[in-house]
């Protein structure tokens, strides 16, 4: 099969989809790999290590024109909608729930697209993993930087010292990117409490934290409460495929202290936070009633390096499968199935079509 792995363009994202390492796997199963020129410098990667893993160095358009199946990071922007045709197998993450431009470009299209956010084993996302373990841990590193009075903060030291008080840090959402959030707030010596939904997640989550955090049921009196003692809250929920639930709403704010700061890591699906709006790295942070809010979208660009061979190490499996014939590989695949989201001019995942029913055929 002709793969190609194309150069992303959305602003501030240095991703590349495949590593030199991924490449050579592929090659070596009797693949050609197509490889836009410069695709992966701002991982780190250079075109003569793509070259020596046996890929063919290439234009945009014909990576993107010449590829069976288009291997990419984040979804297509609206410049890149000309190159989607009915012949062509998307495979990067889509967000489709909270893009119905991007979704109407597919289904005119009539492109098959598989989101790595919504492969499914279990209950588990397998691709989606390595992203939120990185998401989760660069919000901690946030959470720390953006207390501080030199950030327009509250001045106050995460972990504190010793004889005053550490900062109360909130997570709503105990899954793999609050998790991760959690370990780097409690590792820095903040006070940590997990609100969580699922039964059985909230009793594995004593068993990861065990006295170093607080685990209590996500309930909306229990959330209300803690947030009101919240020097920062970190908004990780997750329903797979579909908009992020409104957890925190506006009113809740006026219950909170004056300069908390609400960490939003579900932007990309819409955001947790009633308040919530994209905000980039370079221009993070912005402030309602008094409440700071950080809602950088695709947090996992700013370490472009660990999170490339973090991705591929999980996608390569799949891209090997679906290499074989994307049909055989659906049909025998649960996991890879579960991904389709668009096929054949046709929204192919309950949430998304829940989201847009006006473009369910």
């Amino acid at each position: 099969m002709r793969i190609s792995v194309p150069r992303e363009i959305k602003p501030q994202e240095q991703r590349v989809g495949m590593t030199p390492d991924g490449v050579h796997a592929l090659v070596e199963a009797g693949h050609e790999v197509l490889v836009e020129t410069d695709a992966g410098v701002g991982a780190g990667f250079s075109n003569k290590e793509y070259q020596e893993a046996g890929a063919r160095l290439v234009s945009a358009d014909e990576a993107w024109n010449s590829a069976e199946l288009l291997v990419k990071v984040k979804e297509p922007i609206e410049s890149e909608y000309q190159y989607l045709r009915e012949d062509l197998t998307l495979f990067t993450y889509l967000h489709l729930a909270a893009d119905k431009p991007l979704t109407q470009a597919l289904i005119t299209a009539k492109t098959r697209a598989i989101a790595y956010e919504t492969v499914r084993v279990g209950r588990t996302l397998p691709l989606l993993l390595p992203m939120s373990e990185v998401a989760g841990r660069l919000a901690g590193s946030a959470a720390a930087q953006y207390l501080l009075g030199s950030q327009g903060g509250p001045g106050i030291l995460l972990g504190g010292v010793p004889g005053v008080a550490p900062a109360r840090v909130v997570v709503l959402g105990g899954g793999n990117v609050g998790t991760h959030a959690a370990q780097m707030c409690v590792g820095l010596g903040a006070e940590v409490t997990i609100l969580e939904g699922y039964g059985p997640r909230v009793r594995e989550l004593n068993t990861i934290f065990g006295s170093t955090a607080r685990i209590l049921n996500s309930t909306p009196r229990n959330i209300a409460r803690e947030i009101s003692e919240a020097d920062v809250v970190v908004g990780s929920v997750l329903v797979p495929g579909a908009k992020a639930p409104k957890l925190v709403r506006r009113e809740h704010l006026s219950s909170m202290k004056t300069g908390a700061l609400l960490i939003d890591v579900a932007i990309d699906q819409g955001g947790c936070f009633e308040t919530s709006r994209p905000t980039t790295y370079q221009d993070p942070i912005y402030e309602v009633d008094g409440i700071r809010h950080y809602c950088v979208a695709n947090m996992p660009g700013a370490v472009p390096r660990t999170s490339t061979v973090a991705l591929t190490d999980a996608t390569l499996p799949y891209i090997l499968k679906l290499a074989q014939g994307v049909d055989q590989a659906l049909a025998e695949d649960s996991s890879l199935q579960a991904g389709l989201n668009t096929d054949s001019g046709k929204i192919m995942f309950p949430a998304v079509a829940d989201a847009f029913p006006d473009l369910v055929k």
